[in-house]
């Protein structure tokens, strides 16, 4: 194997990302992959509480709050898990669980960002890169369920699969290295450990 020309995003998340000097970096990355302007307001303890000895253990590489006061969690998996998808269902559930109190409604839960970047291939497909969210549609008339009024009132944003958790998958394997826009850009530094001299993609320049 030829030497590494950078270190591996995973080595960054867990020892220099976690710094506010470097939050460019990491800011950079999420603002590529969720098509807006991410602000990192501070990276919270990244290991769940354990209520008792039986609970599941649950540990992320990186998890930070944004300026829309989104939970956004970062995982790098190298090795190959059959469930992995609900590793990362459990992931969320968990800082659900950990970022509401007793006495708050259910409309005050946290929004949760699920980025996993895997080195191993999971599931069938051909793209590089996949979202998931929650939605809606009936049965019968196919139409999408959409928020009320007053139900609008309660939440920031006024789309039922904004609420819920989103997932990222993003399979590093399958991406041919052809950059075609600035995100792609990303998934070839995650994949090459380069970043070439034509990349401009946000917090690239930085990383480097």
């Amino acid at each position: 194997m030829p030497a590494r020309k950078l270190i591996s995003f995973d080595w960054a998340l867990k020892k220099l990302l976690r710094s506010k000097v470097n939050f460019v970096i990491l800011e950079g990355f999420l603002s590529e992959l969720l098509k807006e302007d991410i602000q990192i307001l501070e990276v919270l303890e990244s290991e769940s509480n354990q209520e008792t000895a039986q609970d599941k253990f649950n540990r992320v590489d990186l998890k930070v709050i944004d300026h829309n006061n989104e939970v956004i969690i970062i995982e790098v998996q190298y090795d190959k898990e059959f469930d992995y998808l609900q590793r990362i269902l459990y992931g969320t559930s968990k800082v659900i669980t950990e970022h509401i109190k007793k006495t708050q409604s259910y409309s005050s839960i946290v929004k949760v960002i699920s980025v996993n970047i895997l080195y191993f291939d999971l599931g069938l497909g051909t793209d590089y890169i996949y979202h998931g969210s929650t939605s809606f549609v009936g049965i019968h008339d196919k139409d999408t369920l959409q928020l009320s009024d007053k139900q609008k009132n309660l939440y920031p944003s006024h789309h039922i699969d904004k609420i819920f958790p989103e997932y990222y998958l993003i399979k590093i394997n399958n991406f041919n290295d052809i950059a075609k826009d600035s995100l792609d850009e990303w998934i070839y530094f995650l994949k090459n450990e380069e970043i070439k001299e034509n990349f401009n993609a946000k917090g690239l320049k930085q990383a480097k």
